[in-house]
């Protein structure tokens, strides 16, 4: 069992409290992602799970046992950092097979658990060379080799493609989540970056100042956030996030009022309105914006416009297609209803 359990774990440095109360289930063999902006203590979560951190409350259980005063080397956990951590004299063959070799593995098992993960990681033709001969990718597909010879019973990944440049980013991703399907292994994956998230992810879990926010699978984060952090935190290019009045039965954006789908009427006072980009598509039963165009960004298969409602706040809006706004136009763009996200004063969501 791999399964990893978190209770009411809670983290503090002298009277700071850093992580309040986590509660959170990783199912065996899940791909489950921390995201959350820098300082919001995802990495300190994954150490106290590592057990490279002291826990100042609660309990991690891994496979049903409790692991609190578990040595970290005793927990069968392999971790990948951002860092690579090769020994430089050393060949890709022998950095992958160090650790075994130090537990008193016998050569014919190290020989055999190397081999299978060079397969699984394409590095069969790179066994003799040092790190300074290998790429960015090729070092830290090495260093995730050097944690399945461990043959864990969970990988923690800690931001580890932050070093590699946006290409070899991409190729990564691709190739961890290959990792993840050929193995079926339960993992953990430490990011700031919602693409890799959203991309890699079974189960996000969403961060801020050691809050658990949501949790939820991507597509569930994106369509159906619960507060105004998450819905602005998940998706590229951003969630708009707009502010609005209501009077308790129809919202006032401005100039533009209309009756919210909802299932109860809103609040009277100020809420926030949510739309994404690309939702400005509606053809029947939508709310018409008009929008002074600022700056277009032409990504080819798409555009990003930069726009702004008449009383100054700015709209993005994703277009496709071959007719597109230009800089300086005026605009008009339908959002449906019922696509229409609403928050109330507190941030929470409104349903």
């Amino acid at each position: 069992m791999s399964e990893i359990v978190l209770k009411q774990v809670r983290k503090s440095y002298g009277g700071s409290e850093v992580i309040h109360g986590v509660d959170l289930q990783v199912g065996e063999g899940e791909f489950c992602v921390f995201v959350g902006p820098s300082g919001c203590g995802k990495s300190t979560l994954l150490r106290m799970i590592a057990g490279l951190e002291d826990i100042s409350g609660g309990t991690v259980e891994l496979g049903g046992r409790v692991v609190n005063d578990v040595e970290p080397s005793a927990r069968g956990l392999a971790m990948v950092f951002q860092s690579y951590a090769l020994y430089p004299h050393m060949s890709v063959k022998a950095n992958m097979s160090f650790g075994l070799r130090m537990t008193g593995h016998s050569k014919q098992e190290t020989e055999a658990r190397v081999v299978e993960a060079a397969r699984i990681l394409q590095l069969d033709s790179l066994m003799d060379r040092k790190p300074s001969q290998l790429s960015g990718g090729q070092r830290q597909r090495v260093a995730i080799g050097r944690a399945i010879v461990r043959q864990p019973k969970a990988f923690l990944f800690d931001e580890p493609l932050s070093n590699l440049d946006a290409e070899l980013r991409v190729a990564m991703r691709v190739e961890i989540a290959k990792l993840h399907r050929d193995l079926g292994a339960t993992m953990i994956y430490v990011t700031h970056d919602q693409v890799e998230a959203m991309t890699l992810a079974d189960k996000i879990v969403v961060l801020r100042a050691g809050v658990v926010e949501q949790v939820g699978s991507p597509a569930e984060l994106y369509t159906n956030p619960g507060n105004v952090f998450v819905a602005g935190f998940i998706g590229s290019p951003r969630m708009n996030l707009l502010s609005a009045v209501s009077d308790g039965q129809r919202v006032s954006l401005g100039a533009v009022q209309f009756k919210p789908s909802l299932n109860a009427p809103p609040p009277a006072g100020p809420v926030t309105i949510g739309i994404r980009p690309e939702q400005f598509e509606a053809q029947q039963d939508s709310v018409v914006l008009k929008l002074a165009v600022e700056v277009v960004e032409n990504l080819g298969a798409s555009s990003i416009v930069h726009a702004r409602l008449p009383d100054g706040q700015e709209v993005l809006v994703e277009q496709r297609g071959k007719s597109r706004a230009g800089d300086g136009e005026m605009i008009e763009v339908r959002v449906e209803r019922q696509e229409i996200l609403f928050f109330g004063a507190d941030g929470i969501r409104l349903r």
